[in-house]
């Protein structure tokens, strides 16, 4: 494994959102898994988060939210990642997401969600499974 890129993953909480010890559990258990981890902190806009996508060149984005702005916010986080050329970034969303909301969610191109209680080894799993390859 010498020499192999790590997984690299943003963590990014959009919106208003001020709660984060979620994001901060999941980018721990990530980053103890062996991904290199970028937290971007609180009350970060779209453009902000496909901006530090492209500059950190990460392959996963986890986005947390428990404001109920999802419908608003993670559409345009994906449409911005398109225009930039990003559409390759695997994007999984954890918080509160009504169980109605997830199909449309994952239409815009969000591969999973994780609702609260979510195990840490579950997403650990997941982004492990599921990460697309790159060179």
């Amino acid at each position: 494994m010498q020499g192999e890129r790590k997984i690299r993953v943003l963590i990014a909480k959009p919106g208003l959102d001020s709660h984060d010890r979620g994001a901060k559990v999941v980018a721990r258990a990530l980053r103890d898994a062996g991904m290199e981890v970028i937290y971007t902190g609180l009350r970060q806009t779209p453009e902000q988060i496909a901006e530090t996508a492209l500059q950190e060149d990460v392959d996963v984005i986890g986005l947390s939210i428990l404001s109920g702005a999802h419908k608003a916010l993670f559409p345009r986080i994906m449409q911005l990642l398109e225009e930039k050329g990003l559409s390759d970034i695997m994007v999984f969303a954890g918080g509160i997401i009504p169980e109605e909301d997830i199909t449309e969610m994952k239409k815009t191109g969000i591969k999973e969600i994780f609702g609260p209680g979510t195990p840490t080894d579950t997403i650990i799993q997941y982004v492990l499974n599921n990460v697309p390859k790159r060179t």
